[in-house]
C-alpha cells in the first residue's frame, strides 16, 4: 500500500494517476477537500480509499503492509501569512509522518521546496551541509526549511527522500487561482484577451520579460518521484527542477505557438509591495540528482508547453 497525501492537489492527483499507469491501486489518497473544485482530480484516479488529512494518524495505528508514503500535501500557497497555520500544516504534520515512516520503515519522499533558497544568495545548490545558510522570503518557505533542517539535524535525510520543486506546471492545477502556474494564467488570458500581460523589470541588469526562471513541466517531477520509489537506497535532499533556466518571453511565447497563434505581449509595472522581493533568476543544480542515477531527458519547455496546452488545456482541463 502506498499513502499519497495532497492526493486531491495538483502534484499529488498526478502522482496517484502515474502510479495508476504502472498498474498501482493500493492507495490511501489523503488531502482536505473543503469547498474548492480540487475534488474533481479525484474523479480520473484509482485508489482504495480517501482520508481527510486528520483522519490519517489514526489510520495508520492500524494500517497493513504500508510501503511507502509520497507526502506531498502541504500548504503551497507563498503569499500566505498566517505562521501558525503553516508550521502545524507544513512542518509539524510533516514531522509525525517522518517519525512514523522511520519507526516502521516505510519509504517516505516528501515536497520541499525551492523556495528555501530565498532571493538566491546562496546560490541553488542542494548541498544538504549548506542548507543552513538559506535565508527564505516568505513563511511558506521557512516552514519548509524548518522540516528540511530538522531532517538533516535527527540525520533523517540519510534515510529519505526531499524534493526541492521549482516551477512547476501541468494538468490538474485548475483549482490554485492565483498560485497557479504561469502557463495556465498564460493559457487563459490569450483565451480570454487574446494577449499576455507580464511584469516590467525594475532592475537595469533584466530586460522587460527577461526574468529568468527554471520551469519544469509535472510529468518530469513525477519520473524523478517514481525513480526514488523505486530506488528506496537512494535518500538526501534533492532539486527537482531542469537545471536551465528560460525566461518568461521563451514561456509566453511557446503558449501563444502552442495555440498556432501570434505573440502579443503587454508589459505593466511590478507592485511595489513586490519589488524588493521579487527573484529575477532562479535555476536548480542538478548535478547531485544525476549522480544518484537519474538519467532522462527532461521536457524542454517548449515540448512540455504544447503538451500541456494540446493535451490538456485545450481539452477543457483534461486531467492526466
Amino acid at each position: 500500500m502506498i499513502i499519497v497525501t495532497g492526493a486531491a492537489g495538483f502534484i499529488g492527483s498526478c502522482v496517484v494517476s502515474r502510479l495508476n499507469k504502472d498498474g498501482i491501486e493500493d492507495i490511501i489518497a489523503v488531502d482536505i477537500l473543503r469547498s474548492n473544485d480540487k475534488w474533481k482530480n479525484l474523479r480520473a484516479l484509482s485508489f482504495s480509499d480517501y482520508l481527510e488529512r486528520e483522519q490519517l494518524f489514526d489510520y495508520l495505528q492500524k494500517a497493513p503492509n504500508v510501503e511507502a508514503i509520497i507526502h506531498m500535501g502541504a500548504c503551497s500557497a507563498t503569499t500566505e501569512r498566517d505562521a501558525h497555520y503553516l508550521l502545524e500544516n507544513n512542518y509539524r504534520y510533516t514531522l509525525r509522518l517522518a517519525e512514523y515512516a522511520l519507526k516502521n520503515k516505510v519509504r517516505f519522499i516528501y515536497a520541499s521546496s525551492a523556495a528555501t533558497y530565498g532571493m538566491g544568495e546562496q546560490g541553488y545548490d542542494d548541498n544538504e551541509s549548506r542548507i543552513h545558510f538559506l535565508k527564505p522570503m516568505n513563511m511558506y518557505g521557512y516552514s519548509k526549511q524548518m522540516f528540511d533542517l530538522k531532517a538533516r539535524r535527527e540525520g533523517w535525510l540519510q534515510k529519505m527522500v526531499g524534493l526541492k520543486f521549482f516551477n512547476v506546471y501541468g494538468p490538474n492545477e485548475y483549482f490554485k487561482e492565483d498560485m497557479a502556474s504561469v502557463v495556465f494564467k498564460a493559457f487563459n488570458q490569450i483565451k480570454e484577451k487574446g494577449y499576455v500581460r507580464l511584469f516590467k523589470s525594475h532592475r537595469a541588469d533584466f530586460k522587460d520579460g527577461e526574468q529568468l526562471r527554471d520551469f519544469i513541466y509535472v510529468k518530469d517531477v513525477l519520473e524523478i518521484i517514481m525513480f526514488f520509489l523505486r530506488n528506496p537506497q537512494i535518500n538526501g535532499l534533492f532539486n527537482a527542477g531542469t537545471g536551465k533556466a528560460r525566461t518568461f518571453l521563451d514561456l509566453v511565447h511557446a503558449t501563444f505557438a502552442a495555440m498556432d497563434l501570434q505573440p502579443k505581449i503587454e508589459f505593466f509595472d511590478m507592485p511595489e509591495s513586490l519589488r524588493d522581493r521579487y527573484q529575477y533568476f532562479t535555476e536548480a543544480k542538478t548535478e547531485k540528482l544525476r549522480k544518484a542515477g537519474y538519467n532522462r531527458a527532461f521536457f524542454s519547455l517548449e515540448n512540455g508547453i504544447r503538451d500541456y496546452v494540446q493535451n490538456y488545456l485545450m481539452k477543457d482541463y483534461a486531467h492526466y
